[in-house]
């Protein structure tokens, strides 16, 4: 073992000066189309805060425990778990590719070897066969090391990828995670959402209905026109039909939450039950001028980074496959031989040999092998600034609908408070008989189509909310970039989060 150490000091600086002859890789950095300025409305013109665990922000906790449910249920999550620890292992697989390895031999053997020719005599001297000759005992024992010297880096290259690689797995663990929270988030929303429309419709059901009946006795009585009375009646069945309609909704959307949460559906009902309301969505602290910074914060997009990064390491690699490659052998071992009471040990080892192996003809395959793997990186570069442009799209769309919802929302609050005011007044005439009942189911249809337009329009504030903060990264960092452009999150975080 020291002599294979010596060796190995000796052969260090021929290693090291050859493999000073990496090829050049195509850049692993790439400009991106970032916008200067947003030009959608911001928020008060800071900057976003508090996005991690930004459902949290709501107080509420059942919100929390769902996001939490879906987390640990999701399908999607297991997998880009899985694919971490796939990409770590193969990173170790790559750098290990880097260092000399090291096998262990162990053997024996017992036999007898010789010849049954004898001295070439006649007579019966020799007992035939080998029965005259001493079994032998040999015994084997060895190390044997080998090492591909990286001449033109190709091992290097392919260690590159495989870190960048479990980077970018990493960073998509993250981007799914942030997506099961703004899809359960959305589903909880859309059935708090469902519920209020609900509430409005049996309000209105059991406005129709009373309207109905008072009408009813009124024609049976003679004051009310038999049309009237009809027109109340199937005014109160449309109604009742839009109930039933409204609950077959929600049950589904229930549905929906459940399938993501993996609560049964009897405990989800409880916990819903006994949750109060949906509270008011809390005010967007405000969201980065710069959009450059801002989306540094979306693991998607550092994900597509890594795959150029990635894809320049692999051309590298394809490009070092064409030149030739140098490795080193060389091993130690002890035998021992035992006869018939001699016992004899030999140590023994070799350096070498040291091999060269230059391609010469493969029919094009290396050189294919290497423009593919260009093709590759051009795609990379392509994914990569589309998916700037997506967050851009994704950010200034969310800016847009959460501004254009919070400007609504008065008009919506200030247009249902003034219906229903119309719709008391209009009632009390008809009461009194001074308005007609077309006059009444027109000013109670107009009511109702305020109301759902107001449920409506809370539920596109939440979903722009989410969207909002989902497209901001869900409160994902990028990692601390030190010596290389990319920098591995732990996989420990990977391996314990839910």
């Amino acid at each position: 073992m020291r002599r294979l150490r010596r060796i190995a000091l000796l052969c260090l600086p021929l290693s090291l000066g050859l493999a000073g002859c990496g090829l050049t890789r195509p850049p692993a950095r790439v400009e991106a189309p970032f916008p200067a300025q947003w030009h959608a409305p911001l928020p008060h013109g800071g900057s976003l805060t508090a996005l991690a665990d930004w459902w949290r922000q709501l107080d509420d906790p059942l919100l929390v425990e769902l996001i939490a449910a879906a987390e640990t249920a999701s399908p999607n999550l297991a997998s880009a778990a899985a694919r971490v620890a796939e990409a770590r292992f193969t990173r170790v697989q790559a750098g290990a590719a880097l260092l000399p390895n090291l096998d262990g031999t162990l053997s024996a053997s017992r036999g007898v070897s010789g010849s049954s020719f004898g001295s070439g005599g006649t007579g019966g001297s020799s007992s035939g066969g080998s029965g005259g000759l001493a079994p032998v005992t040999t015994l084997q024992a060895g190390l044997q090391s080998k090492w591909e010297i990286d001449l033109f880096g190709r091992l290097r290259a392919d260690r590159d990828a495989a870190q960048q690689k479990f980077d970018s797995a990493t960073a998509k663990w993250h981007d799914a995670r942030v997506a099961v929270a703004a899809e359960t988030a959305n589903a909880y929303f859309a059935e708090r959402a469902c519920q209020q429309q609900l509430s409005v419709s049996e309000s209105d059901v059991k406005s129709r209905g009373e309207t109905a009946r008072l009408t009813d006795l009124s024609a049976r009585a003679g004051f009310t026109a038999p049309a009237d009375a009809a027109l109340a009646r199937a005014s109160a069945s449309d109604a009742s039909g839009r109930l039933t309609q409204q609950r077959a909704v929600c049950a589904v959307q229930r549905k929906a939450l459940v399938a993501l949460s993996g609560l049964d559906e009897p405990t989800l009902a409880q916990k819903l039950a006994a949750s109060p309301t949906q509270r008011a969505l809390p005010v967007v602290g405000s969201i980065t001028s710069v959009p450059a910074q801002a989306l540094s914060q979306r693991p998607d997009v550092y994900a597509a980074e890594l795959g150029v990064a990635s894809a320049s390491a692999e051309v590298g690699s394809a490009e070092a496959e064409r030149y030739p490659k140098l490795t080193l052998s060389g091993s130690i071992g002890r035998m021992q031989i035992r006869t018939s009471g001699f016992r004899e040990s030999l140590d023994t080892w070799t350096v070498g040999p040291l091999s060269l192996t230059v391609p010469l003809l493969d029919g094009g395959a290396r050189a294919a092998n290497s423009e593919a793997a260009k093709a590759r990186y051009t795609e990379a570069v392509s994914l990569y600034r589309a998916s700037v442009r997506q967050a851009v799209r994704e950010v200034e769309e969310a800016l847009v609908n959460l501004d254009a919802t919070t400007a609504r929302s008065a008009d919506a609050d200030s247009a249902v408070k003034n219906y229903q005011a119309s719709f008391d007044a209009t009632q009390a005439r008809y009461s009194s008989g001074l308005a007609s009942l077309f006059e009444l189911e027109d000013s109670r249809r107009t009511l109702f189509a305020a109301q759902t337009a107001r449920v409506s329009l809370q539920r596109e504030s939440t979903e722009a909310w989410v969207s909002l903060y989902r497209s901001m990264g869900g409160g994902w960092s990028r990692p601390a970039e030190a010596s290389s452009p990319m920098t591995t999150t732990p996989a420990a975080k990977v391996a314990t989060s839910p």
